[in-house]
């Protein structure tokens, strides 16, 4: 991460400023943050005091990814301030491009999802990419949204779409279970997990789940279906479980029946003899339109609040509150915060001044970050 060693400094020199890309200085026991604003861009600085130096790094909740920026900002508030450089590494290199492909997605293009296609299809953790690329290939009218957390198998599929001049595949570096939240209802066709992670020790990790389920049916037009393939005996026999949770539902088994393309790994595994599942579930009627309303700003706050030190842990969602840093001017203060799901927490910086926001964004609108920044609100409301 970039960062400057600077000979030690009265930190009051911040509040003084004239500059327009200091904002404020707050302060936790030793250490300072300042926020710094360039054109709406806002991160802090952490000023970390040693005896005989002070580290100047961008805060880690706040720093984002774009080094380049962050290396900017660092040599201005140097500048701004006259600080003696002892060591930085905050020259500016070549650095490697972002992955910048009109099919890579986030997860903010699917609050207002809408597509052209006849079909939608999703699938799961695709890995290799060689089953979804197929699929793209043969049913061009398709558009496949395809979601993986390995950034590898993302910029392989990402060259591979380029090279194939494919252009029904969206990629979507996120979690499935949280990505289903934001679609519509009765917009998907098919929904592909195959060969999942059994996560024997920790089953609470599998993406199969009550919830995923649910989300899925819901997700799912009337008569398309949910396909799990698995080589594992235990999940196999866990999405049994699984699939007959739902009220009313209809699933079908088959074994070792060949697809028109299989991975590597189930190659691997069919020569080692291993058992392949197939288990489908089909959606068995319309459901309900869902039009998901979230506003997480925050209204007047308590400049005074204490901030519990314990977490809150409710179902299916959490709040716990970090450091909490006092502004020097007197207005407010900044407190660290991760809320939200077990699996794909938000961790933010929430600035307090009467009112509050997050940053560096605002956190996903999923119904468990909803969850916890009303009760994040409730906390701060005293």
């Amino acid at each position: 991460m970039p960062h400057i060693k600077v000979a030690p400094f009265d930190t009051k020199i911040v509040d003084n400023s004239k500059s327009s890309l200091i904002e404020f200085r707050a302060v936790h026991s030793s250490k300072d943050i300042v926020l710094i604003n360039r054109d709406g861009k806002k991160i802090f600085l952490d000023i970390v005091k040693k005896e005989r130096e002070y580290l100047v790094k961008p805060n880690k909740i706040t720093k984002g990814s774009d080094t380049a920026f962050l290396k900017e900002m660092l040599n201005a508030f140097a500048k701004e301030l006259n600080l003696k450089i002892l060591h930085a590494n905050t020259a500016e290199k070549p650095h490697k491009p972002k992955i910048a492909h009109e099919y890579f997605k986030t997860i903010e293009d699917f609050y207002n999802f809408k597509s052209n296609f006849k079909k939608i299809k999703l699938e799961v953790g695709f890995g290799s990419a060689r089953h979804l690329l197929y699929r793209a290939n043969e049913e061009k009218d398709t558009l496949f949204i395809g979601i993986e957390i390995h950034s590898a198998s993302i910029n392989q599929l990402l060259k591979q779409i380029t090279l194939q001049n494919i252009e029904n595949i969206w990629v979507v570096n996120y979690d499935a279970r949280l990505l289903l939240e934001m679609l519509p209802s009765n917009i998907l066709d098919k929904i592909y997990v195959h060969f999942p992670v059994p996560w024997d020790k920790k089953p609470h990790r599998r993406v199969i789940s009550n919830f995923f389920v649910n989300e899925s049916i819901r997700a799912l037009k009337k008569g398309a279906s949910l396909e799990l393939r698995t080589d594992s005996q235990n999940y196999y026999e866990y999405s049994l479980e699984v699939f007959s949770t739902p009220k009313s539902s209809k699933f079908s088994v088959e074994k070792n029946i060949d697809i028109a393309v299989t991975s590597k790994y189930e190659d691997r595994w069919k020569k080692m003899n291993k058992d392949i599942y197939t288990v489908t579930l089909e959606s068995l009627e319309e459901s309900e339109a869902r039009e998901l309303k979230i506003d997480f700003s925050f209204g007047d706050l308590n400049r005074d609040v204490e901030i519990p030190r314990e977490s809150m842990i409710k179902e299916d969602y959490f709040v716990h509150f970090g450091k909490k840093y006092d502004r020097v001017d007197g207005k407010g203060f900044v407190v660290e915060c991760s809320f939200g799901s077990f699996n794909i927490p938000e961790k933010k910086m929430i600035v307090v001044n009467g009112s509050g926001y997050y940053l560096p964004l605002n956190p996903v609108k999923s119904l468990v970050n909803y969850k916890a920044h009303n009760l994040i609100k409730e906390v701060l409301n005293g």
